[in-house]
């Protein structure tokens, strides 16, 4: 593995001439006394030696590179003899002294090595140094040897714990001569390869003896650990939560999630590691790499949770509706189950305006209620559930009851989701819904009177609901709320003990009844109120529902026409009765629609008068400030009203066209007692010369104060 390197020959002060030959008088050199002294095994001798040398040194300003050379040489005999000694601390204290290259002492250690360099690489040695290195493969036959020998000497049986010892020491002879090294190479120019070799064999080292502190703060700070060499030790050790790390600094995503999602399954095990399902969501969310969510998102994971989380985390809320589509047909042509994730997420949580993808939710909605309908315990269940409500005659929502009395169950989750959707998504096609559930609408006659309100044949879900379900509060708070079989309130009483809050959050108080919503119309449209004319409507054919039944339901419908008289005229519903039905249907209903009327009448006698009065009141008040402004009031006369006060005023009334309007200026008239009149006229009128013209208007004398009319 080594390449010689020769150490530069002593240099001689002395030289002796002779006639044939060249003498010189050689000092006694460090290599030379140091090669002596480890010859006679003293060597505790050569490190004093050493330490002279290194301290001679130290002391000078300018040292020769020769003598560094002698120094390292010396070190490095030694600490392989201290090696091949076993006493290892010592011998790493040497080599370190002697600069030697830290591929040399790692190769002893082939567990360690691993595939970080190669057998034929070569690294320059000392030739001095590379004929006296151990001839063993490794330091644990390098142990092996000084053990067998020493107990042979001393006629004692080979143990384990003597075994142990040495190797512990070995490892930490090797641990603490890296750490220099890698704090040397920190200040000084390595190669890469060096540097690698270094921070891996002390990762693994860490990894060994179990020194995670040592290894994060090794891990944290700047490294070129090969993870390749590393990968395998901190698998076998659960170290998860370093290898993650590493994986981390390295960008290594692919890595990275599958070794959380083994944590997750519990293939692999780590306390370190907090909440690994979390840490695979957000990284997901931050990288937003279309192709890694979609190599995960349908993957082999285990619980649904994963599925959901993952659909509800990574999908930002800036990503076009066009991405999200193709993803969705990716996923779904990968994996089924993960694509209905994926779907209701886009609608539910994302609030997907998009009719396609209603439609398709709501198909997949079905198509899980029928499933559950298979089973034949839900089947019986839900039938039952069904019998017992209409058996009765309860105040609650048929949806209410349902949800109150059936075992908490995947199914029953299914039905609820499926029963708020079709209740809140305006968007779907309800006609193709319909036509996909009308085989089994014995059983599912709730979903199909929304369904029916949805197409607006209001008649056909109140038959529903009435007839069919016996669910009169409903078919009531249908006709109050426009044509909503399952009410906000209900809806958000449902959402909160389900906790199905985002499928209730869509039920609210939708427009008219009946009518198309336009594509990409809001799901969270409000409406205060609905328009009473659809109200009215509505309540009429509620009650011809009602009156259907016959006799059965006739309390329903006195209790109705008691609750909605306001909505309904007495005339048309009198005219509705059968005229078997006793008296006492209506008489409260008429009682009250008669006194509502009159009172109406009353009311607007009352508000005419006040009215009257406040007219009069204004008139009074206006008159004299229309005066003060010199108002002009012209008036179509007849005509005997225009001889009476032709004669008052002394206009000559022959002279002007008939019917045409006369001009007074009430300025003048307020004035007249400040004017002194002729003894001819009256001194309360003034003469106003009035001539028609051409286009039949009367024009006033130049002369006068009265303005002419064009």
């Amino acid at each position: 593995m080594a390449t010689l390197q020769y150490p530069n020959f002593p240099k001689a002060n002395v030289l002796v001439l002779g006639s044939n030959t060249v003498q010189a008088l050689l000092p006694s050199t460090l290599i030379s006394q140091a090669d002596a002294l480890l010859e006679a095994h003293r060597l505790e001798d050569v490190t004093d030696l050493a330490e002279q040398q290194r301290k001679r040194l130290q002391s000078m300003l300018n040292v020769d590179r020769h003598d560094l050379d002698e120094l390292r040489y010396v070190n490095q005999r030694l600490g392989f003899q201290c090696f091949q000694e076993t006493l290892f601390e010592d011998a790493g204290n040497r080599l370190y002294e002697g600069e030697l290259d830290p591929r040399v002492l790692i190769s002893y250690y082939p567990e360690l090595r691993g595939e970080l360099f190669r057998e034929d690489e070569t690294v320059d040695v000392m030739a001095g140094v590379a004929e006296h290195m151990p001839l063993e493969d490794s330091v644990d036959d390098i142990r092996t040897t000084r053990r067998t020998l020493r107990q042979t000497r001393a006629r004692r049986p080979p143990t384990v714990e003597l075994r142990n010892i040495l190797n512990m020491a070995a490892r930490d002879m090797l641990e603490s001569y890296l750490r220099k090294w890698r704090q040397k190479l920190a200040v000084e120019a390595a190669t890469p390869q060096s540097q690698a070799v270094v921070d891996t064999v002390l990762a693994k080292l860490h990894v060994n003896t179990g020194k995670l502190s040592e290894l994060y703060n090794l891990i944290d700070q700047p490294n070129a650990i090969v993870l390749s060499e590393l990968e395998t030790e901190l698998v076998k050790s659960r170290h998860i939560n370093a290898l993650c790390k590493l994986y981390q600094q390295r960008s290594d995503d692919t890595k990275l999630l599958e070794t959380w999602s083994r944590l997750v399954e519990g293939e692999w095990i780590d306390p370190d590691v907090q909440d690994p399902l979390s840490r695979i969501f957000d990284l997901l969310g931050e990288r937003k790499d279309r192709s890694l969510i979609k190599h995960w998102m349908p993957c082999m994971w285990a619980t649904a949770q994963w599925n959901e989380k993952l659909l509800m985390t990574t999908m930002s809320s800036k990503r076009k509706a066009e991405d999200d589509r193709l993803l969705l047909q990716e996923i779904q042509e990968a994996n089924p189950e993960a694509g209905a994730q994926l779907l209701e997420h886009l609608v539910i949580h994302r609030r997907s305006t998009d009719p396609a993808l209603h439609t398709q939710l709501a198909v997949t909605y079905l198509e899980q209620l029928l499933s559950c309908l298979a089973d034949e315990s839900t089947s019986k269940l839900w039938r039952a559930k069904a019998a017992s409500y209409a058996s009765g005659r309860s105040d609650t929502p048929f949806i209410s009851y349902f949800a109150s009395t059936t075992p908490d169950s995947e199914h029953k989750r299914t039905r609820l989701k499926t029963v708020l959707f079709l209740q809140g998504s305006t968007l779907y096609e309800p006609e193709a819904i319909r036509t996909r559930l009308s085989p089994h609408a014995k059983l599912l006659k709730l979903e199909l009177a929304i369904l029916e309100g949805k197409l607006g044949n209001h008649r056909s879900a109140l038959s529903i609901l009435v007839h069919d379900m016996n669910d009169s509060t409903s078919a009531e708070a249908y006709c109050t709320l426009g044509g909503e079989v399952v009410p906000a309130k209900t809806a958000q009483a449902i959402g909160e003990r389900a906790g199905l809050q985002p499928w209730a959050a869509l039920v609210i108080p939708l427009a008219a009844p009946g009518k198309p919503v336009k594509p990409g119309a809001g799901l969270m449209k409000r409406t205060k109120t609905v328009d009473d004319d659809v109200k009215k409507d509505l309540v009429m054919i509620l009650l011809e529902v009602y009156m259907s039944g016959g006799e059965a339901t006739a309390d329903r419908t006195a209790q109705l026409l008691n609750s909605q008289a306001m909505n309904l005229d007495v005339v048309d519903v009198i005219s509705m009765i059968p005229p078997e039905w006793p008296l006492r249907i209506l008489s409260t209903f008429v009682t009250r629609s008669l006194r509502r009327t009159l009172h109406a009448h009353h009311e607007g006698q009352i508000v005419k008068a006040i009215s009257q009065g406040q007219n009069l009141a204004v008139a009074e008040q206006s008159w004299e400030i229309i005066r003060e402004q010199g108002a002009i009031v012209e008036e179509p006369l007849e005509d005997e009203e225009e001889d009476a006060i032709g004669e008052k005023l002394g206009l000559d009334l022959g002279e002007r066209v008939h019917g045409e309007p006369a001009s007074f200026n009430e300025k003048v008239a307020l004035h007249a007692a400040d004017f002194q009149p002729d003894d001819e006229g009256d001194g309360g009128v003034v003469d106003i010369n009035v001539s028609p013209e051409e286009n039949g208007l009367l024009a006033s004398s130049p002369d006068s104060d009265v303005e002419s009319v064009a």
